[in-house]
């Protein structure tokens, strides 16, 4: 009896070709399938998985891949490139047929077909369907639904041969298919750039390559069109909006080895088409999206109308309001909130902004009581979960995420809340202003009712937004909107050296650390000479100390902060070893898109999914493995949210996260690593925002020339975007 073969490495490639006996799982969405297969050479059946748009018993295979040892499952042929083709053999036909594959026909009418035709069935339905009704049994109607059926099939198999023979995995085929439908041929021949633009996971470099194997020359117009727009798509992962046409040109050029008159050409004709928009600022001529550009008009032009408005209650006598709302409060507000509070019960356009401890929370609540107590319908929202259950608790009104107050429609990833379906409020209180990017500000003033005011409250010197644009910033500096920026540290925050720390920080000062290790402190400083002893420490802290000393739960209550994803200090590198030292033993596991994940990780959404209503930047656990059905389940805030194998692209490990990925939310517990290794990254507001994400402990763990460079350096790279200058016009 032939032996089963052991694993080979993952670069060990073989071919394996054989019959399908059974299909044990097929995801027709993401195409993964679990295959019984009777390869060629082997006596016993073998296991393949892989991904197939479409996939039948009876069908012959050929797969690329290697052999694997899966824990519970055994041997298994892990397949990279996996194709199908109709069977060849009477038995083979009558299993492919009775399948189910084809619509019309099951095992009974399988077997009369290949009776009556033979080997030359799949011909007879092809060419000559209404010789399909001599059997007994098939009328016209069946007999239409099978060739119809079959055409169907053929066509996914053809569009699948295509793809797979211009270098394109079995994987994203089946995204390529489920995205373009029949059309996908023709689509990818014309234009394979539209890969870049249309399907998750495939970017300018894969298209690229894909359309040098169609053919397509190197100066072709169409590569030419796709490179600049890639240029600018990638400066919104830098927060761009647009960027100085020099700078477009130069980098468009390098990427694609082409002449600067032939990228400029392509630029011209991108212009021409719509698709970029020329635009001066400050002076310099940049290039937009099409789409930023005019999203960032629409901004600078309702916030205009807003601030000519009247606010839609009646008005409030603001010396009797605020005696009033004291008492209620129990607290008695500072001259820059008492201030703040009359502009926001006068003004229908209101920013405030200010540091940790000068009370914003409490200015909001006041707010928030005194126009309720006017019955004025108030809509409360900020840019995460987190965020927005933390402004419920401080409230005491419902507040949700901007997406969940916009009314996000799966189908199409657009919002049911807009200029023709407005909320229904007369406030609308907007928290954490300073992570919201220009399209969602956009999107969020489009569904503001005509005649209702709007509150911006945020920390202006926090990291602006990871999408692109500064609103906030920019909103400020504009000069055009009414600004409070509270100032006064109140004495119960400032017994908190984090806050002392932050304001410090903010400030361009080095903050103070406890002389005494066991002096009573939230806010600490450990020194490590080297990464590796960054490492060891940051393990040693996360796992023993912090829990020992404050009782925090490692997992769940701390978070550790990083300026960047590469290096051994960074994110990615420190969920490694932290996923080691706090879940070791976590069973069962699966692999996929370079993270393996076990029950008991901490996860982290990295892209909004209105399906599942999960957002960007969303924390939770994984509370069960489910190989058979091939699905991961996450835990988020006690809400179960299901993936298949095939969407874990959508998740990461999360024990650790960019400062980036960390705004909007607070943590019990925070640990920092500030080394000279992260030098690109290190900015003052970088720092200080990682600081203020520490609700009752903050620890520092590397050099503290590294801190000084960051806390003296540079405040922010510039954005280009042109939201300041369009408000200050006026």
């Amino acid at each position: 009896m032939t032996k089963t073969p052991p694993p080979a490495p993952p670069e060990s490639r073989e071919l394996l070709s054989g019959l399908v006996e059974r299909v044990t799982f097929h995801n027709p969405d993401t195409g993964f399938c679990v295959l019984r297969v009777q390869a060629r050479g082997r006596r016993e059946l073998v296991t393949v998985v892989g991904h197939a748009a479409a996939i039948s018993a009876g069908e012959q295979i050929q797969a690329s891949g290697c052999w694997v040892n899966d824990r519970r499952h055994g041997v298994q042929f892990r397949s990279a490139h996996l194709r199908s083709a109709a069977p060849t053999t009477t038995e083979g036909i009558v299993r492919y047929l009775a399948s189910g594959m084809v619509k019309g026909i099951g095992p009974h009418f399988a077997r009369r077909l290949v009776d009556a035709f033979g080997e030359a069935v799949f011909d007879i339905v092809e060419r000559e369907p209404s010789r399909l009704r001599d059997v007994e049994g098939i009328g016209p109607v069946r007999a239409r639904a099978i060739a119809e059926s079959w055409r169907e099939q053929r066509a996914i198999r053809d569009i699948m041969v295509f793809l797979h023979s211009h270098g394109v995995s079995t994987a994203r085929a089946v995204r390529i298919f489920r995205t373009y439908g029949p059309d996908a041929i023709a689509l990818v021949s014309d234009d394979p750039y539209r890969l870049a633009r249309d399907i998750r996971g495939i970017g300018f470099l894969t298209a690229d390559t894909i359309a040098r194997r169609l053919g397509i020359p190197p100066d072709a117009m169409v590569r030419l069109r796709a490179g600049v727009r890639h240029v600018l798509a990638e400066a919104l992962d830098e927060g761009h909006c647009g960027l100085p046409q020099a700078d477009l040109c130069t980098a468009a050029a390098a990427l694609l080895d082409a002449p600067a008159e032939r990228v400029s050409e392509a630029l011209s004709l991108e212009r021409a088409d719509g698709g970029l928009v020329a635009a001066t600022v400050a002076g310099t001529s940049c290039v937009f999206l099409a789409g930023l550009f005019h999203a960032e008009q629409q901004v600078a032009d309702r916030l205009r109308h807003i601030a000519r408005r009247t606010p839609p209650w009646r008005p409030i006598d603001v010396d009797r309001a605020l005696p009033w709302v004291q008492q209620q409060l129990g607290v008695r507000l500072a001259a820059g909130q008492a201030e703040a509070l009359g502009l926001a019960l006068q003004r229908p356009l209101l920013v405030i902004t200010g540091g940790p401890g000068v009370g914003k929370t409490t200015l909001l609540r006041a707010i928030v009581r005194v126009l309720a107590a006017r019955r004025a319908r108030i809509a409360l929202c900020a840019p995460t979960g987190r965020a927005a259950r933390r402004l419920t608790e401080v409230t005491g009104v419902e507040a949700k995420t901007i997406h969940r107050l916009l009314e996000v429609d799966p189908r199409t990833g657009g919002f049911k809340r807009t200029e023709a379906n407005p909320l229904a409020a007369d406030l609308v209180v907007v928290d954490e202003t300073s992570m919201v990017d220009v399209l969602l500000m956009d999107a969020l003033l489009r569904a503001v009712p005509r005649d209702a005011a709007v509150l911006l409250v945020g920390d202006v010197d926090q990291l602006p937004s990871v999408g692109p644009g500064q609103v906030l910033a920019d909103v400020i500096g504009s000069g055009a909107v009414p600004v409070v920026r509270l100032t006064e540290v109140f004495r119960q925050a400032a017994e908190s050296r984090i806050v002392l720390a932050a304001h410090r920080v903010n400030e361009g000062q080095m903050p103070a650390f406890a002389a005494a290790p066991d002096a009573p402190n939230d806010f600490f400083f450990i020194d490590a000479d080297s990464p590796e002893d960054g490492v060891h420490k940051i393990l040693q802290v996360v796992r023993e100390r912090i829990p020992q000393r404050f009782g925090f739960d490692p997992i769940a209550d701390v978070q550790v902060l990083c300026p960047m994803n590469r290096g051994a200090l960074g994110a990615r590198a420190l969920n490694l070893e932290l996923q080691r030292t706090l879940n070791p033993a976590g069973t069962p596991k699966v692999e996929r898109f370079g993270w393996t994940y076990a029950v008991g990780d901490k996860v982290m959404q990295t892209e909004n999914d209105y399906d599942k209503d999960v957002y960007n930047g969303d924390l939770g656990i994984v509370s069960a493995i489910d190989e058979p059905e091939q699905r991961l389940i996450a835990t988020f805030d006690g809400r179960i949210v299901p993936y298949d194998f095939g969407e874990l692209d959508r998740l990461a490990l999360a024990y650790a996260t960019t400062i980036h990925k960390a705004q909007g939310s607070e943590y019990p517990a925070v640990v920092i690593p500030v080394t000279t290794q992260h030098y690109v990254m290190l900015q003052r507001n970088l720092i200080y925002t990682g600081i203020t994400r520490g609700k009752k402990l903050v620890v520092l763990v590397g050099q503290k020339r590294a801190l000084a460079i960051a806390v003296r350096g540079v405040q922010t790279r510039r954005r280009w975007a042109r939201l300041r200058e369009l408000l200050a016009a006026g």
